[in-house]
Order: C-alpha cells, then sequence, then structure tokens
C-alpha cells in the first residue's frame, strides 16, 4: 500500500513483515502542460527537461551526486537509468529513475536528499501530473508518492531524503520549491534539510 507524502511526512522504509528494504528506487514522472489561447498555438507546446539527482551526504557534507552527467555513485551502491529530454508518461510511469541498493551504500553515508529540477527553465506551472515516488525495487511495490501539484513560480524541488535510522532507513518527504536548472544550483536549499 502506498503512502502520499506530504511536506514534512516521515515513514520508515521497512517491509510489512518487518524486515529492512534493501534496494529501492525514486521514479520521477511527467509531461507539459498544455498551453491554453492564441500564443499557445503560435508558440507550440514545448518540451520539459526535467532532471532528477541524488546527493549523498557524510556527516552533512556532500561525498557524491548522481545526476544526468554521472550515472553511477563512485561506489556502485546509487544509479540514474538515463536522462528523459521530454517526460511525457506522467501516468505512473517512470520517465527517470534513480536506483539505490540501500545494502551496498558505504556506511559513512548517512543522508540521500533527491531533487528534481526544470533543466530547461520552465516552471512546475507548466508541468501536469508530475510525481516523484519511492518503490521497493525488490519487488516493484510503490511505497510512497509525493505529487508535484499547484504548479507554481519555481524550477526545482527538493523532494525527499532517505537517512540512516537506527539499523535502517527512514524516508523524509522534504518537498521545498527551490530555483535552479541543476542540483548545484539547490545545494544552499538543501543544506538546511540535513
Amino acid at each position: 500500500m502506498s503512502v502520499n507524502l506530504s511536506k514534512g511526512q516521515q515513514i520508515s522504509l521497512s517491509k510489512s513483515d518487518g524486515s529492512s528494504l534493501t534496494a529501492v528506487r525514486m521514479g520521477l514522472g511527467w509531461k507539459s502542460a498544455p498551453r491554453k489561447g492564441f500564443l499557445a498555438k503560435l508558440t507550440g507546446g514545448g518540451a520539459i527537461d526535467l532532471d532528477a539527482s541524488a546527493v549523498l551526504f557524510a556527516e552533512q557534507k556532500p561525498v557524491d551526486v548522481v545526476f544526468f552527467q554521472h550515472l553511477v555513485s563512485d561506489d556502485g551502491s546509487v544509479r540514474h537509468t538515463g536522462d528523459n529530454l521530454v517526460g511525457g508518461s506522467g501516468q505512473g510511469g517512470d520517465d527517470e529513475a534513480i536506483l539505490v541498493d540501500l545494502a551496498r551504500v558505504p556506511v559513512q553515508v548517512d543522508q540521500i536528499v533527491f531533487t528534481v529540477n526544470s533543466f530547461t527553465g520552465q516552471t512546475f506551472a507548466q508541468v501536469e501530473n508530475a510525481f516523484c515516488r519511492l518503490i521497493d525495487e525488490t519487488n516493484g511495490q510503490e511505497l510512497a508518492r509525493y505529487t508535484l501539484t499547484g504548479g507554481g513560480n519555481h524550477t526545482a524541488q527538493i523532494m525527499a531524503k532517505v537517512h540512516r535510522a537506527g539499523g535502517g532507513w527512514q524516508l523524509k518527504a522534504i518537498g521545498e520549491p527551490a530555483t535552479g536548472r541543476t542540483f548545484q544550483d539547490l545545494m544552499p536549499s538543501i543544506a538546511s534539510h540535513l
């Protein structure tokens, strides 16, 4: 059963039988919002390139990042499936995904922050059916979903983080709007959530 996450909500990443998750996938899906009016006919639809990124932290310091130009973390525990330049599914299927092998994440990495940004610079008001979701990669079960609703004049979102808690991992929905075309632009905003 999936949980619809709201800003600041935190859930434990454990299976219904009490065992810990070993591999998760952060999926991102979207499609361009249809333009309306006379100008829309003149300017066309315009592709929107959203990008999913994962920044790995050790004691609040960034130690690695996975994004469209660095598809695999240095240790191999986090992997991006590839850059989608136009989106399109927005129906529940993932346009981009980041796979995290939690069992292989180095012990010094204590947080992984997931972000979404509009590389082409459009605001989220121009995107529809955008979502971020977390899936148990071992069985395909959706654990949590964060919906980018309401548009807004921002070009990025600090979506969520997974962090070590006790002997396992927890997910915290952040859902903070931000401005930036790349994960580097978001680092000051990310810092306040570590």
